[in-house]
């Protein structure tokens, strides 16, 4: 802001902001799959609408009491049809604590879906600013055309790889340390390697499913979350080209044709 510029000539709302380690954006989103993401593991889809502090919360909550409650180990032996295990293994001290917030989590991330989109539409409706670039003293992040599929990719190959790609520091950073203790804790590799050669009972006897059940929600969310972040960051690459060319080259008497 320069000295002759006031206040009240800055925009009330902003569409993106960049870091030298993030990127923070505004889109429209569909409440459910915010929500169902959210309960497949909790903070998962307040890291989709941006609010990083409280999905990184969540997540470790989400972690803590799983465990300490074996509510995975209490689902596996439901998944196989042995309900008595299932009861006797399962903590109901820490699943009590579990419960109030699994709920606010999916209710309170539906309910800021809800709010982002309305203030995503407004923004895009005053022609909010993009910002595009920002150099800082360890890195550069820009706005630039990504490749979906190529995300897709390196999320598949580990989870994080993709946010990387995208220049998502801190969620890239996260899912990667996360997958290495899933996989290592579960055991993952050995009994990968085993199943590839054959042995199957020593793939049974060396996974630990307790730690393994938090790999289908990380991948799973990893591949769809780099995927749709590729496509809305050409979504907004495109949107500001639109902007900067309107107001530095359209005359302002031009008269749209809508």
């Amino acid at each position: 802001m320069n000295q002759h510029q006031s206040k009240n000539d800055l925009p009330r709302r902003y569409l993106s902001h960049l870091t030298s380690f993030n990127m923070n954006y505004m889109h429209l989103r569909n409440p459910l799959i915010v929500a169902w993401w959210s309960a497949a593991f909790p903070g998962f889809g307040h890291l989709m609408l941006g609010k990083y502090l409280k999905g990184y919360m969540l997540l470790l909550w989400e972690v803590v009491i799983n465990t300490f409650s074996k509510l995975n180990e209490a689902m596996v032996y439901s998944f196989t049809g042995q309900f008595d295990l299932a009861r006797t293994s399962l903590n109901k001290r820490w699943l009590l604590l579990y419960i109030a917030v699994y709920i606010h989590s999916i209710w309170d991330s539906y309910r800021l879906t809800i709010e982002t989109n309305k203030l995503t539409r407004l923004g895009r409706r005053a022609g909010s600013p993009i910002q595009s670039l920002e150099i800082g003293a360890y890195s550069i992040n820009f706005l630039d055309k990504r490749n979906p599929l190529l995300a897709v990719a390196w999320s598949m190959l580990m989870p994080g790889l993709g946010h990387l790609y995208l220049h998502l520091i801190p969620t890239g950073f996260l899912l990667l340390c996360w997958t290495i203790i899933q996989v290592v804790m579960s055991h993952f590799l050995e009994a990968f390697y085993y199943t590839m050669t054959g042995s199957f009972r020593e793939a049974t006897a060396v996974i630990d499913a307790e730690w393994a059940l938090f790999l289908p929600s990380l991948y799973g969310y990893a591949i769809y979350e780099s995927y749709v972040t590729a496509v809305e960051y050409n979504n907004l690459f495109r949107r500001e080209q639109a902007q900067h060319l309107r107001n530095e080259y359209q005359s302002e008497s031009f008269d749209m044709p809508l």
